[in-house]
């Protein structure tokens, strides 16, 4: 819920103000993502299991590598990425993360069983609806061939709506409040949308489309479409992170001004507005993933519908979904 979310300290303040072992570890815990108390059960479990091997691996191996790269800018790995400790060996938004994607394999589960053409339930028409909903937009912005896109875009909407929404219920965290799930989120997209323009239009041509359509410009406009087009996973993984982070951070501070009466009114009566945000933080990302598509993949059937020699496959595409 709300409250299990606490504001992360900055990892070079918590590195500085660090003395002894015992701030050392709050320290750690702090920088997972709440204070030592407010760490969820699950995540203290699984550091229980595999921390010590986990943080022993991390020792040995990878910091070593992030110290030799952070020493290039006068730091290290401790004060940029915070205390390694076996209780922050596998980080919160890890273990939340991996739930949402087991949830939302359930959900998938649940939703795909038993469906009837005759006597459709109420969960295969939320489906079907959800199928065509996300269908229709790809047709709409990246054109009839867009369907086959499909099942990477539904895959990012399931996952990031499972996320957002996992952070209210009790004893959760919602793993896109990290900006390292939601960075991850935004480079996946960003690998996706280019591996499809190098794929149909080769290199040349995909990196060509940045010099724009005028040829006496295209000096000036390919860097300028080069940098945009590099910041774009920032920007995708920014803007889901500051509204989930922000909206958790405000709902728990607004619970807190009343306490204890405040503390459970307040939160329920805003889970509302928490919901809708999460549903449209998922439709801005699958919405922006599917104009990068638009932009660098164009199908021959786009060109040929227009003279009566089209053929959408889209049903064919989308069928196996909901068998």
């Amino acid at each position: 819920m709300f409250w299990l979310l606490s504001e992360p300290q900055e990892a070079g303040h918590a590195a500085a103000h660090t003395q002894g072992a015992t701030e050392h570890a709050t320290a750690a815990a702090e920088h997972a993502g709440g204070a030592a108390h407010h760490t969820p059960w699950i995540v203290e479990q699984v550091n229980h299991l595999i921390g010590q091997p986990v943080h022993e691996f991390q020792i040995h191996y990878t910091k070593p590598l992030w110290d030799r790269f952070f020493a290039n800018f006068g730091t290290n790995a401790e004060a940029v990425l915070g205390p390694y400790t076996v209780d922050n060996a596998v980080p919160w938004y890890t273990v939340m993360f991996i739930i949402a994607c087991l949830v939302s394999l359930l959900i998938i589960f649940l939703l795909t069983r038993n469906l009837s053409e005759d006597e459709p339930r109420s969960g295969q028409q939320v489906l079907e609806l959800s199928v065509l909903a996300i269908r229709n937009l790809l047709i709409d912005i990246v054109g009839t061939h867009g369907a086959k896109y499909f099942p990477v875009i539904a895959t990012f909407a399931i996952l990031i709506l499972v996320s957002n929404l996992l952070g209210l219920f009790p004893g959760m965290m919602s793993p896109t409040a990290s900006t390292s799930v939601t960075f991850a989120l935004g480079l996946s997209s960003f690998v996706y949308y280019n591996y499809i323009g190098i794929r149909e239009n080769g290199l040349f041509g995909h990196l060509r489309h940045f010099a724009g359509p005028v040829l006496a410009i295209a000096w000036m406009m390919f860097p300028i479409e080069l940098i945009s087009n590099m910041v774009r996973p920032v920007s995708l993984g920014l803007r889901l992170f500051g509204n989930i982070f922000g909206d958790e951070q405000v709902a728990a501070n607004i619970a807190g001004v009343g306490a204890p009466y405040t503390y459970w009114v307040v939160p329920a009566i805003l889970m509302v507005l928490s919901v809708f945000a999460s549903f449209m933080q998922t439709f801005i990302f699958i919405l922006l993933s599917m104009i990068y598509l638009g932009e660098v993949s164009h199908g021959h059937d786009d060109h040929s519908e227009g003279h009566g020699h089209g053929h959408d496959k889209s049903d064919e595409i989308i069928a196996p979904a909901l068998t």
